[in-house]
């Protein structure tokens, strides 16, 4: 049994704002469910929500520019686990209303570099039990800038517990201004091109990168692409200098909460035995959007985030063609203002065949992973991606680009992969629209061939992507350690 200090920035369902969460809400449960000692460490946000019982632990005196300020820890649970957490309560930093990051108008908060670097240097304390609290990790597990630091300040420790830090996606990389590195009062050591110096200005993810004994990021294939310059974001030399220790392992999913077999949000619970309950799901969904209740018409469905990285620019510029095919098309999501006025003008020109929901519905999500007979992820990048896997284990037929992730987890539909039952969806190379359509008019080929699609459905249904997969290739990362 090893001890593992677990250190994001947000955990669902405590505090959430995208993918990190769900990652810390199960990796964590599943290790601690394999035998490790796990223990998270995370900022007490005003807005974090939780019914356990938050009782105080200890204070640390914490180094700052300005001299040495007092920070509470307070100890709760992952709700439904028996998981630990720790709670770094400093009120001036953290007692924030609504988001970790940013304010209501989505304006980074202007003190984020001093609230993040007190956030690692508590983790630093806890790290070589100095934070009063008996108990010192073997591994320091850190997630995406907000903790890039840990791996560089623990650097300077001897002896130290050894470090790991996952790359969540590497367009976030807590960039600042160099003053800020003087005026948080860094050492001057760490600073320079070996250290967390990136193009004159401070970077919070390259401590992590530089420093940590063992890098990982959340698939295989985006491991291999963060090491070139469309995806490594100006620090592909120094990811491909420390490949040796760097590894891609797919993210799990929570099997309990997406399960078609027992998910309280669908209309009809079925498996891969009972494919045919899966019609009132569809039925169900084509009532919630107002559309014509046909079970012989392919559902599309797409829900995301409303941005260019995800591929709805694609999507629109064949959206008069695809919906001139014999389908309808469901989307649940938001983002871009533009995007989501292009969706809506579509939906009033074609309201037997598109509708769209602007926001997000976790229940409205199940039910369209469960109704919907293809599900599009045209994204131009996706560092793993979870709705691809949703969809498999709903029967759902995913269309995704051959990126990240989704290049990982979904084996496309040719004759080949059809004939040895391994097939799971439809793949697609170039990030243009003509090559969507060809694939989505590929989908319908195999569509109207009613054995064929149960057999490709039926074989998403048998994969597993559980976290305790995933969380076995994280314990043989810290066992080399």
């Amino acid at each position: 049994m090893k001890k593992i200090l677990f250190v994001t920035s947000e955990a669902y369902p405590l505090i959430k704002t995208g993918g990190l969460a769900d990652v810390s809400g199960s990796l964590p449960k599943a290790l601690a469910e394999q035998g490790e000692e796990v223990r998270i460490l995370l900022p007490n946000y005003q807005a974090i929500k939780t019914d356990e019982a938050i009782f105080f632990k200890s204070t640390l005196s914490i180094a700052e520019a300005g001299g040495m300020v007092a920070a509470n820890i307070l100890e709760t649970r992952l709700p439904g686990t028996a998981v630990t957490v720790w709670l770094v309560d400093f009120a001036d930093y953290f007692g924030l209303p609504g988001n970790p990051y940013v304010d209501a108008s989505g304006v980074a908060w202007p003190n984020n570099a001093a609230r993040f670097a007190l956030f690692c240097r508590v983790a630093v304390e806890l790290a070589m039990d100095r934070g009063y609290l008996g108990w010192q990790p073997d591994i320091v597990h850190c997630n995406d800038w907000q903790s890039g630091l840990v791996p560089a300040l623990l650097s300077l420790e001897q002896p130290h517990p050894a470090t790991v830090f996952t790359i969540h996606n590497m367009a976030y990389q807590g960039l600042f201004e160099k003053t800020v590195f003087t005026t948080l009062g860094l050492p001057k050591s760490l600073w320079g091109m070996h250290g967390v110096e990136f193009n004159g200005l401070l970077s919070f993810l390259k401590g992590g990168l530089a420093y940590a004994d063992h890098i990982t990021t959340v698939s295989p294939s985006y491991a291999e692409e963060i090491q070139t310059p469309a995806f490594g974001y100006g620090l592909e030399g120094l990811l491909s200098h420390r490949k040796a220790v760097l590894t891609g392992i797919i993210n799990g999913i929570d099997a309990e909460q997406w399960d078609p077999e027992t998910d309280p949000y669908i209309a009809q619970f079925f498996n891969a035995k009972s494919l045919g309950k899966k019609a009132a799901n569809k039925a169900a969904l084509q009532a919630k959007f107002a559309l014509p209740i046909n079970k012989k018409v392919p559902l599309f469905a797409l829900i995301s985030r409303l941005v260019e990285q995800k591929g709805i620019d694609l999507i629109l510029e064949g959206l008069e063609e695809m919906l001139a095919q014999p389908l309808q098309f469901v989307l649940l999501g938001s983002g871009d203002k533009g995007f989501e006025q292009q969706l809506l003008a579509f939906a009033q020109r074609y309201p037997d065949k598109m509708a769209v929901f602007l926001g997000y519905d976790e229940g409205l999500s199940h039910l369209i992973e469960a109704g919907a007979d293809v599900f599009l992820m045209p994204s131009r990048f996706e560092p793993c991606g979870l709705n691809q896997i949703y969809s498999q284990r709903y029967g759902t037929v995913p269309i995704v680009r051959k990126t990240g992730g989704l290049a990982d987890t979904v084996t496309d539909a040719l004759p080949d992969t059809l004939a040895d039952h391994t097939a799971t969806g439809f793949v697609f190379d170039d990030a243009t629209p003509g090559t969507l359509l060809e694939t989505v008019k590929r989908a319908l080929l195999i569509y109207s061939q009613p054995k064929l699609w149960r057999q490709v459905q039926v074989n998403g249904m048998k994969k597993d992507y559980s976290w305790s997969e995933s969380a076995k290739q994280y314990q043989k990362v810290y066992d080399a350690l």
